[in-house]
C-alpha cells in the first residue's frame, strides 16, 4: 500500500506499507481524497515527537468492509478522535479528551495513504449531491463550528478572527452566519479578499507601533476574537484587542510556547477558551446547503508530497483516485 509515513523526523513516501487489518468495531476506507492541515505540517515541526506512522486526518473515502453492513460503499467522512469507551470522558460524552484517545495521523495511522481503519461510530456518510472536493472540508468546517457550540456568540456584540489561512476562513464564515459585526485580522492583502464578501478586512500592520502594538480605544477591541494564525503571535495580539469581560477563543495549534502576562486575564475578567473538534452532521449540511463556500483543493499524487506541503494554494492534498 502507498503511504506517506512520519519516521519521526521528517515525512518518506513508501509502497511497502500493509493494508491495514480492522480491529473490532472498525472499519475500513479506501481513501479517495486527502487534505493537508496545518497540524500536519506542525506534526513535521516536532507538534507530536512520539508519533511514528501515517500522517493525515482530513479525508473522503468509501467503506469496503465494516461491521455495518449498510455502510458498505458509502463515501464517508470520519472523525478523528476514537477513545477507549469506558473512562469517565467516554462515558460523559468528551471522547476526544480520553486519555487513551487514539488520532489519526498524530497517535495512530492516518489517511494519507490507501486505506485506513476507523472506528465505525466515528463514520459519516456523505449526501448525495455533496462533492468529495467539498466534502473534504468536513473536519475542519466542524472545528469552526465547535465554537458555537462553547460560546454563546451575541449577534448584536462584534467580533474579529486573527489569521488569513484556511482556518480562519472557516470559522469567519460560520461567524458570519449569525450576523455579527466581524473583522478579519491578517497578513496578506491577497488572503484577505477572499474574506470580503462576509467580513471586514485588515492588516496586521494598523495594529502595530514600533516593536509593539498602538494603543487602543474600547470601542476599537472586540468583545470575542478568535486566535486562528497557527502562530505565537496572534495570542498577544488577541489579548491587546480583546475588551474587557470578552471572550477569547483558541483555536491555533503550533509547537512551541507563548510568554503572557496573566494578571491580565483576572484583572480584565478575560474568558479564554481552548477550542479543538467539533460536529460534523452540522458541518455536512452546511456543505450540503452551499451556505459555506471553499475553493478548490490544489490535489497531487501522494510521491509528490513535498509539492504539495510546500503549495501556497487555499488547501493542497492528495487524489488517490489517480495515483
Amino acid at each position: 500500500m502507498k503511504a506517506l509515513y512520519f519516521d519521526g523526523e521528517k515525512a518518506v513516501y513508501r509502497e511497502d506499507m500493509p493494508i491495514p487489518v480492522c480491529g473490532e468495531g472498525q472499519s475500513l476506507i479506501r481513501i479517495m481524497l486527502a487534505d493537508i492541515c496545518s497540524t500536519d505540517r506542525e506534526i513535521l515541526k516536532g507538534y507530536r515527537p512520539d508519533f511514528r506512522g501515517i500522517m493525515g486526518h482530513e479525508f473522503v473515502g468509501e467503506v469496503v468492509e465494516s461491521p455495518d453492513a449498510s455502510l458498505v460503499g458509502k463515501i464517508v467522512v470520519g472523525e478523528i478522535n476514537e477513545g477507549c469507551g469506558k473512562c469517565i470522558y467516554c462515558r460523559t460524552g468528551r471522547e476526544k479528551h480520553c486519555l487513551t484517545r487514539k488520532t489519526p495521523g498524530m497517535s495512530k495511522d492516518g489517511c494519507f495513504a490507501e486505506y485506513m481503519a476507523l472506528a465505525t461510530h466515528l463514520i459519516h456518510i456523505v449526501p448525495e449531491g455533496l462533492a468529495p472536493e467539498q466534502a473534504v472540508f468536513t473536519e475542519p468546517l466542524a472545528a469552526a463550528l465547535e465554537i458555537t457550540k462553547q460560546v454563546h456568540i451575541d449577534p448584536a456584540l462584534n467580533a474579529a478572527v486573527i489569521g488569513d489561512g484556511r482556518l480562519a476562513f472557516m470559522i469567519a464564515q460560520v461567524l458570519a452566519l449569525t450576523g455579527i459585526d466581524l473583522t478579519v485580522i491578517g497578513k496578506h492583502p491577497e488572503k484577505l479578499k477572499l474574506f470580503e464578501p462576509f467580513a471586514k478586512t485588515t492588516l496586521l500592520s494598523d495594529y502595530c507601533e514600533g516593536d509593539g502594538y498602538r494603543s487602543l480605544s474600547a470601542e476599537e477591541c472586540f468583545e470575542y476574537v478568535v486566535e486562528a494564525s497557527g502562530n505565537e503571535s496572534g495570542i498577544h495580539l488577541a489579548m491587546h484587542i480583546i475588551r474587557k469581560m470578552g471572550t477569547i477563543i483558541l483555536k491555533s495549534t503550533y509547537a512551541g510556547s507563548a510568554h503572557l502576562d496573566l494578571s491580565l486575564i483576572p484583572v480584565n475578567e478575560i474568558t479564554v477558551v481552548g477550542s479543538r473538534c467539533g460536529p460534523f452532521e452540522p458541518a455536512l449540511k452546511l456543505l450540503k446547503e452551499g451556505k459555506v463556500y471553499f475553493s478548490t483543493v490544489d490535489l497531487y499524487n501522494l510521491k509528490d508530497f513535498e509539492k504539495a506541503f510546500s503549495s501556497h494554494a487555499f488547501k493542497a492534498g492528495f487524489s488517490f483516485e489517480r495515483s
